[in-house]
């Protein structure tokens, strides 16, 4: 494949994966709509946490582990064999999990999420209960996408999932005026059966999906060697999954609406830090693993400078803006229908809490790359258990009590940077990327306090009663802001990328 070729498949997939993030970000807003900060937007969004979190966690484990074993393994007929031994295993053990999730959704609901009442833990598992064999489905079209993927086919998996997110908040829209709630369910679960279908035309289409049920193979070692990459990617690659679902488990035990609120929060966070991710991770990841395997380790550590500056000049300035006008998006993005003025106040205090930590889980995510493409995944899976189930979960039970909500959302964002220190720590001496010069760091710091100071100051100046007003007046000067202020300071970074939007047709 041609680098232009490569390029313009990297283009398309990227701009796919953004509206599909969008669609998810959507069905938000219209849980938002119908439900506000309710103990009933509690429970939709309590009952698709269970299988979205062994999606992305279980899911992505496997097919990551998969496709790194199956490239090394030699012979073709081995191949097929792997590959049916793992579509056997998952499909299996998925299936059995859905079951139970199915059969015993109240007894997982109150184990999860013990603070509910009696009549919200009822709602929850059965909306859960609906839920629950999309976990199957979820789970086997992260692995299809994979295979996929390892043939060079972006565009069918990235094109999936964004029919998975779009069909469930359509599905949810249009099933509402007849089912209520639930419409929710049958959406989150019709969504994961038309991914898995288009997967499955995808796969036949290209003549890849001609295997069957194996329960052995005659080389046994790429199983256990897929299960030793594969743990790891578990419990490391997944910190940002377990934080979401410690902030549900915890805000169960609060008042209702807590758990909403979080959700919305983290989601309006969430979403500018993955398009951000994305725009970074296609810049430099590609060439990563190439660069590792040649050896060429002094390129390897320019690339992790780089991206560590990318990550900064893009998300820092982000999340100023974001703080300030916390309130204004929350309003213009949330509140219609059931979403009250007292449900705006209190995303938009969370929000805040959020968006400080917006880079330290950017950066966490960026540097645990290069601890796997160097395979030292260990690390990563040390600072994620310290940070997510030491410090988060500590802060938490330390100040919930008093802080409620707010107690969540900081705890989070005080881990995240704990995290990021203990990886970056280890990467100057365990991987060895480390830069001599850091003077770039005190004309950053400048320019970051410039753009905070004067944006501030306009929102104070200028405050009109509509939100839509407020937010696009005060994106339009953040823009003038960070242009003039990245010369003053001379922002390499942002000049070069405004330069190549300019040249961008």
């Amino acid at each position: 494949m041609s680098k232009k070729s490569l390029l313009k498949i990297i283009g398309v997939v990227t701009i796919l994966n953004i509206v599909s993030r969008l669609f998810g970000f959507l069905r938000e807003a219209v849980i938002g709509y119908h439900f506000g900060t309710s103990s009933l937007a509690d429970s939709v969004i309590l009952a698709y946490t269970i299988p979205t979190f062994i999606y992305l966690v279980v899911g992505g484990a496997i097919t990551t582990a998969f496709i790194s074993i199956y490239k090394k393994v030699e012979s073709s007929t081995e191949q097929q064999q792997f590959k049916e031994l793992v579509f056997t295993y998952t499909t299996i053990a998925m299936a059995v999990l859905s079951l139970l999730f199915v059969l015993l959704s109240r007894e997982i609901t109150d184990l999860l999420f013990s603070g509910l009442t009696a009549q919200e833990s009822e709602k929850t598992a059965r909306l859960f209960a609906i839920m629950a064999p999309s976990t199957l489905f979820l789970v086997i079209s992260m692995w299809f996408s994979g295979l996929l993927n390892i043939h060079d086919r972006f565009f069918g998996p990235a094109f999936s999932t964004l029919v998975n997110n779009a069909g469930f908040v359509l599905l949810a829209v249009l099933f509402y005026p007849f089912m209520g709630a639930q419409a929710y369910g049958w959406g989150a679960l019709l969504g994961s059966v038309l991914m898995v279908l288009l997967l499955v035309r995808e796969l036949r289409r290209n003549h890849f999906l001609s295997f069957r049920f194996r329960f052995a193979m005659e080389n046994s070692e790429y199983a256990k060697r897929m299960l030793k990459v594969g743990v790891p990617i578990l419990f490391g690659g997944a910190t940002l999954q377990f934080y979401f679902l410690l902030h549900r488990m915890f805000a169960s035990q609060l008042a209702e609406g807590a758990v909403a609120a979080l959700n919305y929060a983290s989601k309006l966070v969430q979403l500018p830090q993955v398009i951000l991710m994305t725009a970074v991770t296609t810049v430099i990841y590609p060439t990563l693993a190439a660069k590792v395997a040649n050896g060429r380790f002094e390129e390897v550590a320019a690339m992790y400078d780089k991206g560590l500056r990318l990550l900064l000049v893009t998300i820092i300035p982000i999340s100023i803006f974001i703080f300030i006008y916390a309130y204004d998006l929350v309003k213009l993005v949330f509140e219609y229908g059931s979403f009250t003025a007292e449900s705006t106040a209190i995303t938009a205090e969370l929000l805040q809490w959020f968006v400080i930590g917006m880079f330290a889980h950017a950066a966490n995510v960026y540097v645990t790359r290069f601890f796997y493409a160097m395979e030292k995944s260990l690390y990563p899976v040390i600072s994620g258990v310290i940070a997510v189930f030491g410090i988060n979960v500590g802060l938490i039970l330390l100040w919930i009590e008093k802080g409620g909500a707010d107690a969540i959302a900081l705890a989070t964002t005080i881990s995240a940077y704990a995290q990021l220190f203990f990886l970056l720590i280890a990467s100057r001496f365990v991987l060895k990327l480390t830069r001599k010069n850091f003077t770039y760091l005190t004309k950053y710091g400048i320019f970051f306090v410039l753009l905070a100071l004067a944006l501030y100051g306009t929102s104070l100046i200028i405050h009109l009663p509509m939100s839509l007003f407020n937010a696009a007046i005060g994106f339009i000067v953040f823009i003038i802001f960070v242009l003039v202020f990245s010369k003053v300071c001379r922002i390499a970074e942002i000049e070069q990328i405004f330069k190549k939007m300019k040249k961008s047709p």
